[in-house]
């Protein structure tokens, strides 16, 4: 599979250090509208063409597949352009910026016989595809009660780097600048962890969402830092489970921790997934009684990356595809809505 990579900031370093280790495939190609950001990172990764824009790109032509690693709102013309052209895709997430444009996405994707996929980064992690086995075949019986967090701590430290100075970072807190804050950046992270791992579609939802002051009249330079910075959000899970999911930017004391708790009418569940590593605990059986809790091992599982390539070398579809991403895009895009209308609205 000989591989383009379309947007060459900081995760796009890391798409091309898992794509090199995979045998079959070739890195040909890198695009950025920075002409010395996209040579100094073809350098780095040995990636022989540079261009400067995805049109040149395409025009080009001598590539099978490219992973999209473009800013939020660049996803969905990029995408399309890609698809047009005949090439599969892996994108970031989130698939766009709202819904209308993500189902476009998905549609293309659908009517097109290319493989297609979203980034949902941990789906890598092997608890959480461990704990969805366990769910779906009825270990801990009838799920009853999600809890689900994502909390980070990077407007609290400067851990990841200096966020009132680094446009990187500044971009993220401003709508102006297509964020839809924590909820839009991280938040279809935990929604595909929570209902991943039940097992079970979301129904209903109802949010509230929180900007916090964060400098004098909440702007830095261009940068208006109106985008929410926390969430809270309560769902109904198809499954008949009642769900609680909130992530923060302000957590003091996670750098980047996701954690699930899943008790069902026979026992429980809850998958931890920080920095510091990955970890699945049960309460099963005989310790229900007591309430003990043990670890469970959770092997090992292929990354995204991985199933990409060999989805393509296959012909092969391949999850989580564009349609899930879509309609995880429809609750983030309705969670919104609820803030505003103060009401549960149906999915």
């Amino acid at each position: 599979m000989r591989l383009l990579v379309l947007g060459t900031g900081g995760m796009a370093n890391t798409h091309a250090q898992h794509f090199a280790a995979i045998d079959g495939v070739e890195l040909v190609g890198a695009v950025d509208v920075d002409p010395s950001r996209a040579k100094a990172f073809a350098d780095t990764h040995g990636i022989p063409h540079v261009f400067t824009s995805l049109e040149e790109a395409i025009a080009w032509g001598d590539f099978d597949a490219a992973t999209n690693v473009t800013p939020d709102r660049a996803h969905h013309p990029t995408t399309l352009a890609l698809l047009a052209a005949g090439k599969h895709v892996m994108c970031e997430k989130p698939l766009a910026e709202n819904y209308a444009k993500a189902d476009e996405m998905a549609r293309a994707a659908e009517a097109s016989s290319l493989v297609t996929m979203v980034n949902l980064t941990y789906r890598n992690v092997a608890p959480l595809q461990k704990a969805r086995e366990m769910v779906l075949a009825g270990e801990i019986g009838r799920v009853r009660h999600v809890e689900a967090s994502y909390l980070q701590s990077w407007l609290v430290s400067k851990a990841w780097g200096n966020w009132a100075t680094e446009s990187q970072w500044l971009w993220r807190l401003s709508t102006r600048h297509g964020s839809n804050g924590v909820l839009g950046d991280v938040g279809i992270h935990i929604l595909d962890f929570a209902s991943y791992g039940a097992g079970s579609e979301v129904e209903h939802v109802f949010a509230r969402l929180k900007a916090f002051d964060k400098a004098p009249d909440n702007r830095i330079g261009e940068y208006d830092l109106d985008a929410n910075d926390s969430f809270t959000m309560t769902v109904d899970f198809a499954n008949g489970a009642l769900g609680v999911i909130h992530s923060s930017r302000w957590a003091t004391g996670h750098l980047n921790e996701l954690r699930l708790r899943m008790h069902g009418d026979r026992g429980a569940l809850e998958v931890i997934h920080s920095t510091e590593g990955s970890q699945l605990r049960g309460c099963l059986g005989e310790d229900v009684e007591k309430a003990i809790w043990r670890d469970i091992d959770a092997g090992t599982v292929p990354t995204n990356y991985q199933r990409f390539a060999a989805a393509v070398l296959a012909g092969q579809p391949v999850e989580p595809g564009f349609r899930h991403a879509a309609d995880l895009q429809k609750i983030l895009d309705l969670a919104i809505e609820t803030e505003k209308e103060r009401r549960e609205m149906k999915v």
